[in-house]
């Protein structure tokens, strides 16, 4: 069983789409194992320009099986909208074909929050995020704190999950960015 992996410098646009969409007609599985909607890759496929932001390139080859890993972080809605494009040009996006990690964390509303917000707050020493709650994602998946993607399946263990991370997200929005907390029943 041969591998191959394709690994990037961290520099963002390096074409790593590219390579991958290259190898993915012949292989058997395409995992993405890291980053969230931040990121993108643009594709042409037949003369058409195609964007994917969650999705692995691998997913417009009728071969392998795609998996988001559990170190990639989602936003459901991004990832739902991306799924319905795809299918809408022809694309086989089907549980046979796609595939998610019940362990990968989910972007929440509050993320994307905090994420803005901190760069307001520090717009002298702003690091420059695209905004879209990677970051924050990323810092609760590491305080083992965060929604996993198997936890939106289990309607008990989400609210009691969220509302935990509610109460501790909304003091930190509410005092240190000084901005409106969430409503619980709205997230």
């Amino acid at each position: 069983m041969s591998s191959v992996l394709i690994i990037g410098a961290q520099w963002g646009d390096e074409g790593k789409g590219k390579i991958v969409d290259h190898y993915a007609g012949k292989a058997d599985m395409v995992v993405r194992y890291q980053g969230g909607a931040n990121a993108g890759h643009t594709l042409v496929i037949d003369g058409k320009k195609i964007v994917l932001h969650l999705l692995p390139a691998g997913i417009v080859r009728q071969r392998p099986i795609c998996l988001l890993s559990d170190n990639v972080v989602i936003e459901p809605n991004i990832l739902l909208k991306e799924i319905h494009t795809l299918r809408e040009s022809g694309y086989d996006v089907t549980p046979q074909r796609f595939r998610i990690s019940e362990r990968a964390h989910v972007t929440m509303p509050y993320h994307t929050m905090v994420d803005q917000l901190r760069e307001v707050k520090h717009a002298r020493a702003k690091i420059g995020t695209t905004g879209r709650g990677i970051g924050p994602t990323y810092e609760d998946k590491v305080a083992r704190r965060g929604i996993r993607m198997g936890d939106l399946i289990r309607p008990n263990i989400l609210r009691e999950r969220l509302e935990f991370i509610i109460e501790d997200r909304n003091f930190y929005i509410k005092n240190y960015l000084e901005a409106k907390p969430f409503d619980f029943n709205e997230v």
